[in-house]
């Protein structure tokens, strides 16, 4: 997936991971289960299904037709699209990125790692999150001492007040996984 945050194509590898599916049950699914940081559907997941399918991370499993509708292709996932999943999942989790739906969609998959896997993406984001924090912290003093006008620095507060948010978020997610309140099964083939 060569594209920077492929969403759409993303959530059709998690989904494929989980059982073959022809495009119409995959949006279906999408629709039903309010993956709302997928935009533009049905279209972006049909040109999607097309380039997971062109790059060989999916492949057509066969195709069937129920009753009066129209034939349909069922795709699964390859190998190599689940190990392409298991990376941006990865990454999605690991790497901070200004454009939190990524996050959010990593989060809505997370299923489909590991649980050690997945933490340590958490841990790692937790960790550059708290440098982030850190260097606003910095900033937001030295604006304060050199005695520039505290209206100059509200884009930095509510990037620290969201970044805390998230920090939290992990944090509590990482007390319900210790307490066993949350089961966690991979959907994933290893």
């Amino acid at each position: 997936m060569a594209r920077r945050h492929d969403l759409v194509g993303l959530t059709v590898l998690a989904l494929l991971s989980v059982r073959p599916s022809h495009p119409y049950e995959l949006h279906r699914f999408i629709v039903d289960t309010h993956k709302d940081y997928i935009t533009g559907l049905p279209r972006s997941l049909y040109h999607a299904v097309e380039r997971l399918a062109k790059d060989e991370l999916i492949a057509p499993a066969g195709t069937g037709r129920e009753g009066r509708r129209p034939e349909r292709t069922v795709y699964e996932i390859t190998g190599e699209g689940r190990e392409e999943l298991r990376t941006r999942l990865r990454q999605l989790l690991e790497k901070p990125d200004p454009d939190r739906r990524a996050f959010v969609a990593a989060v809505s998959l997370i299923g489909c790692l590991p649980l050690a896997e997945a933490q340590r993406a958490l841990r790692a984001r937790a960790a550059t999150i708290e440098g982030l924090l850190a260097g606003m912290e910095a900033h937001l003093r030295a604006v304060a001492d050199s005695g520039l006008p505290a209206i100059l620095t509200l884009e930095v507060e509510i990037e620290r007040a969201l970044y805390t948010a998230e920090l939290k978020w992990i944090k509590d997610l990482f007390d319900r996984l210790d307490k066993g309140e949350l089961d966690w099964e991979t959907t994933i083939e290893m």
